[in-house]
């Protein structure tokens, strides 16, 4: 599972999810990308779960990129617990993902193999995304 080696801060604030994606809204590593739709956090168990499905179905042809990283600590309280007494534990890492990001990039795949690992994929996510291709990614295109 993917999470921090090491944190400045053990735990965070859980932050505003507007606007669009600044950086990493282009495939720049592969041909094929995954772009998210919508704002959310993606955990790391989702991370993986795709990454594995996208292995799978590529059969240790081609390459993927994973653009995302889970740095974010999700904390949650103790089940029955009183108020007060501070702020939970720290349950597992998200990844902060918004509008126009690219997840995952693969590579060195024909279209339809490509398409269909990437639609595995599509099924693990939390939020809605969309595949998009080397040159159809740019924000301004």
């Amino acid at each position: 599972m993917l999470m921090p080696k090491r944190v400045k801060w053990r735990k965070q604030m859980r932050g505003r999810l507007k606007g669009k994606a600044l950086r990493g809204a282009e495939v720049s590593f592969g041909e094929w990308g995954l772009q998210a739709l919508e704002p959310g956090w993606i955990t790391a168990r989702q991370i993986e779960a795709a990454r594995r499905a996208i292995v799978r179905e590529m059969k240790r042809r081609g390459k993927v990129w994973i653009r995302i990283f889970p740095a974010k600590p999700y904390t949650r309280r103790a089940a029955e617990t009183r108020m007060g007494n501070g702020k939970g534990s720290v349950e597992y890492y998200v990844a902060v993902v918004k509008p126009g990001r690219v997840m995952i990039e693969i590579g060195g795949l024909g279209q339809e193999e490509a398409l269909r690992a990437l639609k595995l994929a599509q099924y693990k996510f939390s939020i809605k995304t969309k595949i998009v291709t080397r040159h159809a990614a740019g924000a301004g295109e």
